[in-house]
């Protein structure tokens, strides 16, 4: 019987271990600071960048005029590489993203990938004095402008499409 007394103890002792852990998690958890709210995400000034394009590319390049200040641009780069590749990104005032994009690239290759799988519906919007087809079922929700000559410009993103309309007005050419 002396045997027995031994596996309780083992058994009681586990126990006693799992508890403590349990314990020194809970203080863990209620003393350290976690923060739920998502990271303020960077604005980035992309003037240099779109001279840059400007100069380099082989059609006008687009970008925003006159958006109010909640618009937060995020990211940008030109890849003239790449099919003279523009990319402009922002935050909207309610924290969606919108991108501008535009390429030379070929239209159906390039609409794909800026969209992110969204496919063309036969809705089109006139904005300003161009006319825009509205893309849905993607990632992305987009505007696309394909009457540019050499250039496919793409407005998409996860904002509703009154706010990629209201980047597709804002967009200037030069």
């Amino acid at each position: 019987m002396a045997g027995s007394n031994g596996k309780q103890k083992t058994v009681r002792d586990m126990i006693l271990s799992l508890g403590l852990i349990g314990i020194a998690a809970a203080v863990i958890y209620v003393f350290v600071p976690h923060d739920d709210h998502a990271p303020d995400i960077k604005r980035v000034d992309y003037r240099v960048e779109l001279d840059t394009a400007r100069r380099a590319a082989s059609y006008p390049v687009a970008a925003p005029e006159g958006l109010p200040g909640a618009w937060k641009a995020t990211s940008v780069r030109f890849q003239g590489e790449n099919s003279d590749r523009w990319h402009l990104g922002f935050q909207d005032p309610e924290g969606q993203y919108v991108q501008v994009e535009q390429s030379a690239q070929k239209r159906s290759d390039f609409i794909q990938q800026a969209s992110q799988g969204s496919k063309a519906t036969k809705r089109t919007e006139r904005i300003g004095d161009r006319t825009w087809t509205r893309y849905t079922g993607g990632r992305y929700d987009a505007l696309v402008l394909e009457d540019t000559p050499g250039s496919t410009t793409v407005v998409a993103g996860t904002a509703p499409f009154d706010r990629l309309t209201k980047m597709a007005a804002a967009l200037k050419m030069s």
